[in-house]
């Protein structure tokens, strides 16, 4: 549904985060914001991103683009849709700080979603607890043995639960957000959204 009042996207950042886990659900949450002004000039923005770490310190993804943070843990607006990505997420994990702010930053969003290995996060934090969950192929197996009482899924781009979703690896996160966009404000949106991305994305059945 469309929102008089810009929705703020917060992307966690950390070092060895999976460059487009967090690349492209920013890409489609700016795109998205700029293909509908474009419709309706006057509206306001439908999304604001900003990128949030521990530090102000720069990040350095897992293949080496340095990223630099808009926010710190304790400097941030109000987070309303969340989005934890993936990479090397085993550092993370075992940083207390990092855990506690995700459950807090996710307890009072409307939504949180991870991308990729960005599940290990959520579930660590006590965001993900049961259901049906996905991450990339390649740690499904992981997951549902680290975190038995969930329900690991390998056969969807994404999982929506309602207020938390999941997507397979990296790309997936891409269609997550389109999906996202759809429930936001409209599928027409994601749509174009979609095509102005040159991005092939259908919705899940």
């Amino acid at each position: 549904m469309p929102s008089h009042t810009p929705l703020h996207i917060g992307i966690f950042l950390f070092d060895d985060v999976e460059a487009l886990d967090f690349a492209g659900p920013y890409e489609v949450f700016t795109t998205a914001a700029r293909v509908a002004c474009r419709r309706h000039a006057t509206a306001p923005g439908l999304f604001t991103v900003s990128a949030i770490a521990a530090s102000r310190q720069t990040a350095r993804a897992r293949a080496g683009l340095q990223l630099v943070p808009d926010h710190t843990f304790g400097s941030h607006p109000a987070v309303d849709v969340l989005i934890v990505p993936g990479g090397e997420v085993t550092a993370e994990l075992h940083k207390p700080d990092v855990i506690a702010w995700i459950a807090q930053t996710a307890s009072q969003a409307q939504i949180t979603a991870s991308v990729c290995t960005g599940a290990f996060l959520l579930a660590q934090a006590g965001v993900l607890t049961q259901g049906p969950a996905t991450t990339h192929w390649e740690d499904l197996a992981d997951l549902q043995t680290m975190f038995p009482a969930l329900r690991v899924v390998g056969d969807q781009r994404w999982v929506d639960t309602g207020r938390v979703l999941s997507s397979a690896g990296i790309s997936a996160g891409i269609d997550m957000c389109l999906h996202l966009v759809a429930r936001l404000h409209s599928h027409e949106l994601a749509q174009d959204t979609a095509r102005q991305m040159d991005h092939p994305w259908q919705a899940q059945a």
